[in-house]
């Protein structure tokens, strides 16, 4: 589902960060480890097509993101990659259910409404589905963002940074859920952290210095 070999990366007036070698397989799960500055974010954006400009190869699904048009590219994400980042950006002015909608939209897919009734049932969002997202907890706002990560059913599920604000209980609830819905959608999980807590939960990593 990801391969990547001989990247490297540079910011403008920044220096050259060169990134290890590895793959992810469907259904496999694995930590990028790193402390801040290590390049963890950026090597997510990179897999995620959010950053361009890279030297080496990087591919998703077998394909090779650098050859893609931006319209192409857009259609990647939008139809086989689900994003958890650290901030859920959730759109205020929509409901649970709407934001969750909101995937297939943007990804110009079709709702599979049966999935997205399954989701809210399984992150127990069900009696909040018509409430809107600036009027629930921090905790179940983080639940709307996984369910609108995996409502396309993506291949790849790129999380950033999702457990560095919670405590030792939050945190092992939030990365279950991550492990269980990408193990029901058959996903490659790829987890950006400098928690080093997720070591126990995930065995595979990858260290970035």
């Amino acid at each position: 589902m990801i391969e990547v070999s001989h990247v490297s990366y540079k910011y403008r007036g920044g220096n050259l960060m060169r990134f290890p070698d590895f793959s992810l397989r469907k259904g496999e799960q694995l930590l990028l480890l790193g402390q801040s500055g290590s390049g963890k974010t950026t090597l997510l954006h990179l897999i995620g097509g959010l950053l361009r400009g890279y030297e080496g190869s990087i591919k998703v699904d077998g394909v090779e993101l650098r050859d893609l048009r931006e319209t192409e590219l857009d259609h990647l994400r939008g139809k086989k990659m689900g994003f958890v980042f650290q901030r859920n950006h959730l759109v205020q002015a929509l409901t649970v259910q709407q934001n969750i909608r909101l995937a297939a939209w943007l990804g110009g897919v079709r709702e599979d409404e049966q999935h997205i009734h399954h989701l809210m049932d399984v992150l127990q969002l069900t009696e909040k589905r018509k409430s809107p997202v600036n009027r629930i907890s921090q905790g179940q706002a983080q639940r709307v963002a996984i369910a609108r990560a995996v409502a396309n059913k993506p291949v790849v599920i790129l999380a950033d940074e999702p457990t560095s604000a919670l405590d030792d209980v939050n945190c092992n609830r939030v990365i279950r859920l991550l492990m269980d819905i990408a193990h029901e959608v058959q996903a490659a999980l790829l987890i950006a952290t400098h928690d080093h807590r997720l070591k126990n939960v995930i065995a595979n990593s990858v260290e970035l210095k």
